[in-house]
């Protein structure tokens, strides 16, 4: 494993600085795996909350070799999804069930009945009901061992967009149906083929229960997060930027990134 060219201590958070994106993805893949194997010696089980997007696509293929090798296996595991599009079909391509099935589900031992993904075709009267349940189940499975977390480039974790909301409000949000930002929108284009043709809501895990996780493993990567990754971690605390909002829980969480998501750090 490469050694990070810089580790810092910011914000309550172990930060690790990587030459570049190959050597982060590694990092962060066997971080994951590191705490899958940790868990299950523990406690015979691991709960590991995931997230989607092009970030994590190198992780998964990372955690899909190691599986292929023999190092790791999934079968004490249980999955739970940071978000999904609302609505949208499971069958979609762009869903993050579709997504989830092909860059991980499909290549590991994991048991079918043991990943669990917000369902963007519940009726729209449900969706707080089926948020609720889906911190129950999480609940339920002992919590979270690991949340993995990507952050975008207006800040979010998960789907939890910047709002005007008092910290103390921000920080109790649970799961539940939201509007996308119009950064996330247009971030969102490229999968979609046209920013007119994105889904503008989602399901998305709520800040509380990130926070609630034993640990966050937070990866940001490129140049286009630099800003972002600098307000998280050397702002204040505000719903504004919701990355900021790991603060609250120091000792938690560790940042990897890579040198151009970093160059707006100080320290």
């Amino acid at each position: 494993m490469s050694a990070p060219a810089r580790v810092l201590e910011l914000a309550g958070a172990s930060v690790l600085v990587f030459a570049d994106r190959p050597s982060a993805c590694r990092a962060a893949a066997n971080q994951l795996a590191d705490t899958l194997r940790s868990a299950v010696a523990t406690r015979g089980r691991a709960v590991l909350g995931l997230a989607t997007g092009a970030t994590p696509e190198p992780i998964y293929a990372k955690l899909v070799g190691m599986h292929r090798e023999g190092e790791l296996s999934f079968a004490q595991v249980a999955t739970y999804n940071l978000d999904e599009y609302y609505p949208i079909s499971p069958f979609d391509p762009n869903s993050y069930r579709s997504y989830m099935h092909r860059h991980l589900f499909s290549h590991v031992d994991l048991p079918a009945n043991r990943a669990h993904l917000l369902d963007g075709t519940v009726p729209e009267a449900a969706t707080t009901e089926h948020g609720e349940q889906f911190d129950r189940w999480i609940a339920a499975d002992g919590g979270l061992d690991v949340q993995l977390l990507g952050l975008g480039r207006n800040g979010h974790i998960g789907f939890n967009e910047p709002l005007d909301l008092p910290v103390d409000e921000a920080l109790k949000l649970p799961t539940r149906l939201v509007d996308l930002h119009p950064t996330t929108i247009a971030d969102a284009s490229k999968d979609f083929g046209d920013a007119s043709r994105v889904i503008r809501r989602a399901l998305t895990v709520g800040v509380a229960t990130i926070l609630a996780a034993r640990s966050i493993l937070v990866v940001a990567l490129g140049p286009n997060k630099a800003e972002a990754v600098a307000q998280s971690l050397h702002g204040p605390i505000t719903a504004q930027v919701p990355g900021s909002l790991l603060q609250s829980v120091p000792g938690k969480v560790t940042w990897i990134l890579d040198e151009p998501a970093a160059q707006a750090l100080q320290g």
